[in-house]
């Protein structure tokens, strides 16, 4: 280990808990975030609390190496990336406490805003700060960059709703604004901070024309530099220092914990898109529009509009426009009741229908329609940043200015992109705000091009400082703005920032170089390469959305991290680095590959459709030998036997001495590896029943097909198994199944494709399909499968087979619980009622659709059904929670301490395997719901008197 990592490790105390990671793939990792700057770290730390943060400062301090703290990476400008000591506050600092019934909420810094809200979303509140980037975004981005978003202005952003903090500052003080004599702990533990800003304060009262420009700047939404307003809204030291570090990007000190206070969430809502024939048109009636109580005014100009167009989802009220310089307004009134909504829609019919628009305005309170054109908003940054070329960076900008230079501004933008040869690229944003954003394509790795973007820079920040407005929004300072501070703000204001700096930082390690920076070209350093590698993974700009979903991202790598090392290894192999090469390839067998659940997930969550686990299944089948490829063709050709004899294995298993197994799978795995032998345990259930025999039935609505993994692993104890629940609930609807004759000789195919054995699965194929065409009478009818991960494996191998012309087109799958719910759920009364049910979705029911079946069936046999709020998918995998629990441990963790905090009388799930998963990380004996269903609508044997 080099010497400054050794010096900085000792520096740390033995009571710590800090993990350290050198690794070059931890560390290569983690230099990745969603802006266009990379730098590489010398390690990272995790602390666990707030003392922790106060150990690692004293050892910064000690070896003289800076520190950046790193949530969720999904800054945009450059904040949360070092060539020192980054600091992973994300990992282990995600507690919630929703106080007050939802009134308030306290949280800590890595979790994030769509998980704080749905905690919150039980109590009908949310958290006023509304960042597009929700998903990922963690509540310490949050407070870094003050974000605010599309629906909270400058009244219900992070400065405005945050009540109090527990910080850390860099000499290792820590407060809690919360208590009463905080300002008094503040004057005593650091009297020079404490005289600093008090003097301050009165420099700045003193010059009215300091004032005075505060209040201007702060008038708008404006993310640069330091929030000076604290010198003007608030009289104590400590709630100054407060809401200076609000904003402060990591600057000042660290946020351990804080307090919101949080807002209404208005559970009515209408939606509208207003076309304008002009630019022009659209911003001159924002007053007017802001005045009828609109929550949200969207501004697409026509580029956007265009790009709108070309998504395959476009909603008709774009489809169908013809575009001719039109601009659009997307407005959503938002109310705590219908009637309150109906007046809102009232007023503002009547100003829509004296407005100068090109179709006639719709205002849809259709959830459908409504999540149709706020995803032709959203969906702009997909179709411009998927579309992009490969080997550049998509950079997605924010400004803002006075609402009536919002025209002038966007015109003089829109000449700017043309001037200087930025094709497509589009403006939108917060129209009320006068906030706009806008995005464009830059190759970094060729000199003329970063010439271009410099002077492009250089006439954005004339044309906006020369509109009154601020140089950023929301996006935060970060490096890409620092340089230009002192020109938004002027010297004097200026030089108060560079003071609040040294008074909180004194030797200036925390976070160099963001925020403020006397270099003028310090914005054009550290710019990221983006290499191109491979089609699954050169559309992605490394927003970091994928992450909250991934069961690895605590143990290994996220999906974002196997895309960035992809890219880096290319640079190291067209650089010659050997050394590093192999470092990372070594790595990332088991960080990259082996950990990887392949669930899906993470396209879920990819605003350019990325599924990372297509890349992972590549990967997978190129290293597989033509030995392995053979032994798995084979057992697709034999797969009744095998999958019978996977049954009896699991039996005999259950019913030895628990040690004798166990210590047989781990000799295995010692010798073979880890991801060629299973691991067993106690808790894996027996085998189970062999798989209903072929029938054949003119009259059937359905054709039947069990999974064979419920023949691999038996029911839960005491329990019959979901082949025989769903077959007796057939049998009380009147519902008549046909079942292929070969049955047990046919798979979904999972098990090949998710290990990359690609002649197996297409031996797999060609078994399957043809029998399923005969079964279904060429797809008349459906092919219901009893388990989530095959169903979703079943119309995979359809879609692959699908080609035009192709017999199997027509073959429609159904998951048992989608077609109990549709089909079968209004024939069947509950006899006896479930009581309370945690239900656990998996990521096939994600996929398929089908959540909101698994909650109607639940609902309809229990009054008490819990979805817990951090769920995830388990990883189990087929076999990979076997291959790698500690895989599922990790992916299940949160979930399984949220269902731990009560008890329940069932708990459920739609998958075998993941039931098996969630059983080992809960300790509960998971079910499937088809099996809770049944036993809920027995018929009631009559009383024989």
């Amino acid at each position: 280990m080099p010497a400054v990592l050794s010096n900085t490790l000792e520096g740390l105390s033995s009571t710590a808990d800090v993990t350290v990671k050198a690794r070059s793939i931890d560390r290569f990792a983690m230099a990745h975030d969603a802006s266009h700057y990379l730098q590489i770290p010398e390690l990272i730390a995790t602390p666990a609390t707030g003392g922790d943060v106060a150990e690692i400062f004293r050892a910064s301090h000690t070896s003289g190496r800076p520190l950046t703290f790193r949530s969720g990476g999904t800054s945009l400008s450059g904040q949360a990336i070092s060539d020192s000591i980054l600091v992973d506050t994300r990992a282990k600092f995600q507690r919630i406490a929703v106080l007050d019934g939802g009134e308030r909420v306290r949280v800590q810094p890595g979790a994030t805003v769509r998980q704080t809200n749905a905690h919150l979303l039980r109590h009908g509140r949310r958290l006023g700060p509304d960042p597009a980037s929700e998903i990922a975004c963690t509540i310490g981005g949050v407070i870094a960059n003050n974000s605010s978003g599309m629906a909270c202005g400058i009244t219900e952003n992070t400065y405005r709703t945050l009540e109090s903090m527990t910080f850390v500052l860099p000499s290792g003080t820590i407060i809690d604004t919360a208590e009463t004599d905080a300002d008094e702990v503040l004057r005593t533990l650091e009297p020079d901070l404490y005289s600093g800003l008090a003097t301050l304060r009165r420099r700045i009262h003193d010059d009215p024309t300091s004032v005075a420009e505060i209040v201007r700047q702060y008038s708008m939404k404006n993310t640069m530099g330091y929030g000076l307003n604290s010198f003007v809204d608030f009289e104590r030291p400590i709630d100054m220092l407060a809401h200076l570090i609000i904003g402060s990007e990591g600057t000042l000190a660290f946020v351990a914990e804080a307090v919101f206070r949080t807002v209404e969430v208005l559970p009515h809502a209408a939606t509208g898109l207003l076309v304008f024939p002009s630019l022009l048109e659209a911003t001159r009636v924002l007053p007017e529009l802001v005045a009828v109580g609109l929550a949200t005014v969207e501004l697409m100009d026509a580029t956007s509009l265009a790009v709108a167009k070309l998504q395959p989802d476009c909603p008709t009220e774009v489809a169908s426009l013809d575009i001719d310089g039109n601009a659009a307004l997307l407005v959503e009134f938002q109310a705590r009741t219908a009637h309150d909504l109906d007046e809102k829609k009232e007023l503002g019919g009547e100003l829509f229908r004296q407005l100068d628009l090109s179709t006639p305005a719709v205002l849809t309170s259709d959830s459908a329609r409504r999540a149709a054109l706020w995803h032709t908003r959203k969906g702009l940054y997909t179709t411009v940043a998927g579309a992009r070329p490969s080997g550049t960076t998509a950079l997605l900008e924010d400004i803002a200015v006075p609402v009536e230079k919002l025209f002038g501004t966007c015109e003089s933008l829109t000449a700017l992109f043309d001037e200087h040869g930025y094709e497509d690229s589009v403006i939108f944003g917060h129209a009320k705000d006068g906030n706009i954003h806008f995005m464009l394509n830059e190759r970094f790795d060729d000199p003329h091009q970063t010439a271009r973007y410099r002077q492009f820079t250089e006439d954005l920040v004339d044309l906006v400082l020369g509109s009154g407005g601020s140089l950023k929004a929301e996006h935060g300072t970060g490096r890409i703005m620092a340089p230009f501070v002192a020109r938004q703000f002027g010297a004097e204001l200026y030089d108060v920032m560079t003071t609040v700096k040294t008074l909180c930082d004194p030797t200036g390690l925390l976070n160099p170089g963001v925020l403020l920076s006397d270099d003028p070209d310090s914005y054009l350093a550290d710019l990221k390469r983006v290499p191109s590698v491979e089609n699954e993974v050169d559309r992605c700009v490394e927003c970091g959305y994928c992450e909250p979903a991934c069961p690895s991202k605590t143990l290994t790598l996220t999906p974002r991290q196997r895309i960035a090392l992809r890219r880096e290894m290319q640079i190291a192999e067209a650089e010659g680095n050997v050394e590093l090469l192999r470092d990372l390839q070594d790595d990332y067998e088991y960080d990259g590959v082996e950990t990887c659940a392949v669930d899906g997930m993470c396209k879920n969550a990819c605003p350019v459709d990325i599924n990372t686990g297509d890349l992972v299944r590549r990967l997978r089948q190129e290293s597989r030998g033509r030995l392995e490829q053979g032994v798995w063709d084979a057992a697709a050709r034999q797969w009744g036997a095998v999958t019978v004899a996977g049954g009896v294995a699991m039996t005999a298993a259950k019913v030895m001495p628990s040690l004798l197994p166990t210590m047989a799978t781990k000799v295995g795995r010692a010798i073979l590896g880890h991801e060629t032998v299973p691991l067993y345990d106690r808790a894996l259930p027996g085998g189970g029943s062999r798989r209903p025999k072929g029938r054949i039935d003119d009259s059937a609505q359905a054709v039947y097909f069990a999974a064979c993994i419920n023949t691999m692993f038996g029911p839960a104890e005491g329990s019959g198994g979901v082949s025989h629940a769903f077959l007796e609930l057939c049998e009380r609807a009147s519902v008549r199944l046909a079942i292929p004759d070969d049955l047990p000789s046919l798979c979904c195919g999972t098990p090949w494709k998710s290990k990359g054995y690609s002649v197996g699965y297409e031996q797999m194929a060609s078994q399957v399909l043809p029998a399923l065409q005969e079964a279904s009478r060429n797809g008349q009818l459906p092919i219901v499968c009893d388990a989530a991960s095959c169903t979703e494996g079943l119309e995979t191998m359809r879609a692959i087979a699908a080609e035009p012309g192709s017999p199997f087109t027509d073959l429609v799958f159904m998951d048992a619980v989608e077609f109990v719910d549709t089909v079968m759920l209004d024939r069947l009364t509950v006899t006896a009622p479930a009581g309370s049910v945690a239900l656990h979705h998996t990521c096939s029911t994600v996929d398929l659709g089908i959540n909101g079946s698994m909650d109607s069936i639940a609902r309809f046999i229990s009054d008490d059904v819990y979805t817990p709020v951090d769920w995830g998918c388990c990883a189990f995998a087929g076999d990979r929670g076997m291959l790698h629990p500690e895989l599922t441990a990790a992916a299940t963790e949160r979930e399984a301490h949220e269902i731990a905090s009560r008890e329940f009388d069932h708990y459920a799930s739609a998958n075998r395997t993941c039931e098996i998963g969630m059983s080992r990380a809960t300790g509960q004996n998971y079910r499937h719901l088809l099996e809770l269903l049944e036993e809920a609508t027995r018929p009631v044997s009559p009383v024989v008197e």
